[in-house]
């Protein structure tokens, strides 16, 4: 049932992108003064526009140990199926999409769902933060690595019809009324978490459904929004990977997710909670789960490296990217740079307050329990990110438009149409991310309905691949040269 995995998906992509370094917690009002932006690469008196640097804030310390077990075993996201319905689906779960440190049930289970039990006894599974921050790259599965082959694509009428199958699966009451709850809450995000591309997110687009259905104060949920919903809107999001929250100092793209991370990371559990106590209860170990997070290391690249061409490369990037994206090894600094949407020139639909970062949604943030000690803060442009493990990350740019880093760094390689096979296998090691197909057509003009939802069309409002072409004032050998370094990172 492909309601399972869709649901999976949705219930938590908004929970992930975590932590810096750990310390106390404090209340944030304000942003704190922006450091001096690194000294490498480009210098900023040859930009039009003015450097922002987004300053480290306190975060509450926690136990990396305590957070990996609390992450991959508690019902943060606290509602779901019977567990009685979703045995008679999935009887047995294969052996490559089980993860260690896992409990009881739970380790029965695949990594993305989670077991709990209600107040009233009725064993449920629900879904957890690595549905989206799990993905594979070479077969191999990583925990922290963005799962860059979600597919969001089935029209929302069929995935209520699919919700409803799981009520025909139950007869006992108690059973029937913990689905039922399930089911209004993931019904009324349906609508909002439709893409018309396999292999973007759709987290930013439900996650301001969800902050309309409940109470900022006391978090209960209303069956009808408390704010104005506007119209579902197409908006493809790339999951980055987890361990960049090392060094970032905001959690999303748009410099938005500012003051307590674990705080924030804790969202996604309002698809499911109805008071502030619930929400209190999960985020007790939070703290501990950020702190997990923030000492996530990214997997080293399989393949050889030209360990000479890469020296080259080094230089060629702290003299043209550094500037934005840092320097890396030992006295390496990372600025946490944000970029305006016309300088950096990438799809703007993101940072124009859209979805969860439009302001009635940001003024609920404020007022809820969540802004207690946190703030979505969005701002009018994208931040750089640090290039940790940039090679297991593709596809580029946040809305994943670009599908190597080598069409990246030249822009008359970007495809304006293209496909892929979605085989964490299918890997370019030359060009640094997906094997490809170019089209010579969109979505409108492919004539089979079953595979235009695998079309990446550039043409689309929010899916563009423009911008970000620092790199095509290199030579072809820099360029390489470049790419070889970034398999080092």
């Amino acid at each position: 049932m492909k309601t399972f995995s869709y649901v999976a998906a949705g219930l938590v992509a908004v929970a992930a992108l975590a932590g810096i370094e750990a310390c106390s917690a404090t209340k944030n009002d304000a942003a704190s003064p922006a450091p001096e932006p690194i000294e490498a690469g480009a210098p900023d008196a040859e930009s039009s526009y003015p450097p922002v640097t987004l300053a480290a804030e306190p975060q509450r310390t926690g136990d990396p140990a305590k957070g990996y077990r609390a992450l991959v075993n508690e019902a943060y996201v606290p509602c779901g199926i019977p567990y009685s319905a979703y045995s008679q689906v999935f009887p047995t779960v294969a052996e490559d999409k089980k993860i260690p440190g896992r409990e009881g049930r739970n380790a029965t289970l695949a990594y993305d769902f989670t077991a709990m039990t209600t107040k009233d006894g009725v064993e449920l599974v629900t879904s957890n933060c690595l549905t989206c921050h799990a993905g594979r790259i070479n077969g191999k599965l990583v925990v922290g690595l963005g799962a860059a082959d979600g597919d969001y694509t089935d029209d929302a009428a069929s995935r209520i019809q699919s919700t409803g199958y799981v009520g025909a699966l139950l007869t006992d009451p108690k059973e029937r009324a913990e689905w039922m709850k399930w089911k209004e809450r993931v019904d009324t995000v349906a609508p909002y978490s439709v893409l018309s591309t396999r292999g973007p997110n759709p987290a930013d687009g439900f996650t301001a459904v969800l902050f309309a259905h409940h109470d900022p104060k006391t978090m209960a949920w209303s069956k009808t929004p408390l704010l104005d919903v506007p119209p579902p809107v197409d908006l493809p999001v790339d999951v980055p990977p987890w361990w960049r929250m090392k060094k970032k100092t905001s959690m999303f793209y748009v410099g938005g997710g500012r003051g307590d991370h674990a705080r924030i990371m804790m969202t996604a559990s309002v698809l499911c909670t109805s008071s502030v106590e619930e929400s209190k209860a999960i985020d007790a170990y939070f703290a501990d789960i950020r702190s997990w997070i923030a000492n996530l290391d990214p997997p080293a690249y399989p393949f050889p490296i030209d360990r000479t061409l890469a020296g080259r490369g080094r230089t060629v990037f702290e003299g043209t990217c550094s500037r934005c994206h840092g320097t890396y090894g030992d006295g390496g600094q990372y600025p946490n740079r944000l970029l305006s949407t016309e300088e950096i020139g990438t799809d703007p639909l993101l940072a124009s307050g859209t979805a969860q970062f439009a302001g009635p949604y940001v003024a609920w943030f404020k007022d809820s329990f969540f802004g207690d000690i946190a703030r979505l803060e969005p701002q009018k442009g994208y931040v750089a990110p640090p290039l940790d493990g940039i090679w297991a990350t593709a596809p580029y740019l946040h809305n994943g438009s670009v599908p190597t880093i080598a069409a990246l760094l030249d822009s008359t390689q970007r495809p304006t149409y293209w496909t892929r096979s979605f085989d964490s296998k299918d890997y370019d090691a030359a060009a640094l991310g997906w094997l490809f197909t170019a089209l010579d057509h969109g979505k409108k003009d492919e004539p089979d309905p079953n595979t235009s939802h695998a079309i990446y069309d550039t043409t689309q409002i929010g899916y563009a691949n423009s911008g970000h072409t620092y790199g095509d004032g290199l030579s072809a050998d820099d360029r390489a040269a470049v790419i070889e370094y970034l398999k080092t990172l």
